[in-house]
Formats: C-alpha cells, structure tokens, sequence
C-alpha cells in the first residue's frame, strides 16, 4: 500500500512531495517528482549513510524504469485485457508487481495525477516504447501532454511543485496535514517539525484556496480577498479589497466551463464563497473562493 508524503526542510517547507510504498518485497518504492530527484537523492543518501553508520540495515538502489500513467473511465477494461491480475481487486493507492501486455516485471499502482480511475506503470526502461504502442493500439486510448494532465489535476484540487508547493510552503498552509501521521505528529522527528507543529496548534496566517471566476486567463496574479463571503455571486461585484494574495495555478476547466484557480490568501479570507479581485495583466476580474476539488474524483476503492 502507498500514500502521498512529504519531504520537508528544517523551516517546515516542502523539498518535494513523494509517492511511498511499502511493498510486499520487504522494501519501499518511492516515486519522486523528476525535477527534484538530485535534491531527493541528496538527502535519501546523506539520511542512509547515517543510519549505516548508526548500524542499521539499509540502503538505497535508484530504478531506471520509466513511467506510463493510463488515467480514465476505461482504464480498467483496456489494461484487464493485457493483465493476469484482477484488477476489481486493486484498490487506489495499492500496487501489484505483474506482467502487463507480455511485459514482465512491471509494477502496477492504481493511482495517477488526474483525479480519474487510474494506475500508473513502472515498466523496464527497455520496453517502455513497446507497451505504450501497444496501449495506444487500443482505439479508446490516446497520448495526453502536459496541458490536459495539468487541467485534470486542477480540477481534482491537486497541488503541482513549483507551483502550489515548494521550499517556502508548510504543510499546513498547503492543507497538507492530513500527510502526517499521528506518530510522526506526536514523535516530532522529522525536519521543520517544531515550525510545522506550531502551525497545527495556532493554525497558518494563510492557506491555499482554490478560486472560481470569470477572468479570460489564470496566470500568476496578484489576488486580493475581501471581507464578505456567501452572498456574493460570480457576476457581484467585489468587496473591500483588504488582504493580497498570490495565484499559482490556473487554467480554464474543460470539465466545468469556466476557470478555475488555486493559490493563496491570507488565513482569515480563505472560506468558501469569500470575493475575490484577481489582477491579470493589469486588469481586475471578480472571483470567488471555491470549495476543492472543483470536479469530484473518481478514485476506486475495491470492494
């Protein structure tokens, strides 16, 4: 089984965020973001070293696999064809190690970055081309870029780093706590824990929201909030202007229509149906905050 986690610096801030599995190999499969696997490692490493020297039994191997995400309504009836696991079985965030399509050696996890039904495919490295052509073979699977996994995630109200996240932002501005265990919680053993426990207790002075509105582009923005929330509609117009704020992702939702936003304001406008003035290229546009994700996810849990 795996779960999202968080990789934080001695100021709470978040070095990367980290797919962790403990597999039934007797090791875990960690997926990091690619941008930041030399910091990653860098610390893995400096952390394994430590603990080898602290006698203890560790070390760390780096895979070359590459990685296929097949994400959609039809992804369990299109990879069931080539698997000889039942997938109603594997539930999201679970992985098997398996052969798909006559590739042995794959792992197989049930999770994505879209907000949909989907796995994610660790495959050799040599044999990556040969199984993506063989799911693009199939008629109801086609090669999505960046763009239409980065709509998809935002509308799921996922965060991207770099963007959402980064070295600055806690996890508890981030609306990431739920990542921390209660052990770890009650432990404090991890870097930036003093800061990032502190917020817990007296809660962060901002947090990221996600914002509605009707501004033609949705890129990094100055954000203003005002003090009335509820009443206002999208087409109302704003309130008192009275805390900045900043927009780190935003695009139009193919899913709803409209655009849709997430970034950060200040911790004392951030509920739901609070108005916003989004500044974009030097002209005002009204917005509001919207409850997250903006599209309900379709993640499977097995019966």
């Amino acid at each position: 089984q795996g779960t999202l986690t968080l990789l934080t610096n001695e100021r709470g801030g978040i070095v990367d965020d980290l797919i962790v599995t403990n597999t039934s190999e007797d090791h875990l499969y960690v997926v990091s973001n690619a941008g930041c696997t030399d910091k990653d490692l860098a610390i893995m490493r400096g952390r394994a070293a430590e603990l080898q020297a602290a006698g203890s039994d560790v070390h760390l191997e780096v895979s070359d696999n590459a990685l296929l995400a097949l994400q959609g309504p039809s992804m369990a009836r299109v990879l069931q064809a080539g698997l000889p696991d039942d997938l109603a079985k594997l539930s999201f965030m679970n992985s098997i190690t398996t052969t798909v399509f006559s590739v042995p050696g794959c792992r197989v996890t049930r999770c994505g970055y879209t907000g949909e039904d989907g796995v994610e495919i660790s495959v050799p490295a040599g044999r990556a081309v040969e199984l993506a052509e063989r799911l693009l073979g199939v008629p109801e699977v086609w090669p999505a870029g960046l763009a239409a996994r980065d709509s998809l995630r935002l509308e799921a109200g996922l965060c991207l780093y770099g963007n959402d996240i980064d070295e600055t932002t806690t996890p508890a501005e981030a609306g990431l706590l739920w990542t921390l265990g209660k052990r770890r919680r009650a432990a404090m053993d991890f870097p930036g824990a003093a800061i990032i426990m502190a917020q817990v207790k007296e809660k962060p002075k901002r947090k990221r929201v996600g914002a509605a509105g009707l501004a033609r582009a949705w890129p990094q923005a100055a954000v203003t909030a005002g003090e009335g929330a509820g009443a206002a509609g999208p087409h109302s117009p704003p309130c008192v202007l009275t805390s900045p704020g900043t927009v780190t992702s935003g695009c139009p939702s193919p899913s709803l229509g409209k655009n849709i936003a997430m970034g950060y304001v200040e911790a004392v406008h951030s509920r739901a149906g609070t108005a916003l003035t989004v500044e974009v290229r030097k002209k005002q546009h009204p917005a509001l905050i919207t409850k997250m994700p903006f599209v309900p996810t379709q993640y499977y849990m097995a019966k």
